[in-house]
């Protein structure tokens, strides 16, 4: 292959990438995606806060606005307070909460 076709073709391949910043399919644009990870730190950083919810048994995604917490809980009142602080930060839209209530388990 040509050498200066080669450098094109990577060029061109690192610009796709670059611009996609983490958008593949369609699926988020660039702004999505930076305004969903916003979203998933701030909720991480509010269960830290809490003293109800064990941040490090949980985790946080983000797609779009909706917010999906898994993980496990040692109490429904955990995984009840863990949905309300996702659905208090800006720019949520959607909570599900997929967090399993496991008592006994800290």
């Amino acid at each position: 292959m040509n050498t200066q076709l080669l450098k094109l073709f990577v060029v061109a391949l690192l610009a796709i990438f670059v611009s996609g910043c983490g958008v593949f399919g369609g699926q988020q644009t660039a702004g999505e995606y930076v305004d969903d990870a916003t979203i998933t730190t701030r909720v991480k950083a509010r269960f830290v806060e809490d003293e109800t919810v064990n941040a490090l048994r949980l985790s946080v995604e983000t797609m779009r606005g909706t917010v999906q917490i898994s993980g496990f809980a040692a109490s429904a009142a955990e995984r009840q307070r863990a949905g309300e602080i996702a659905r208090g930060v800006p720019g949520v839209r959607e909570v599900r909460n997929d967090v399993v209530v496991r008592p006994g388990k800290n």
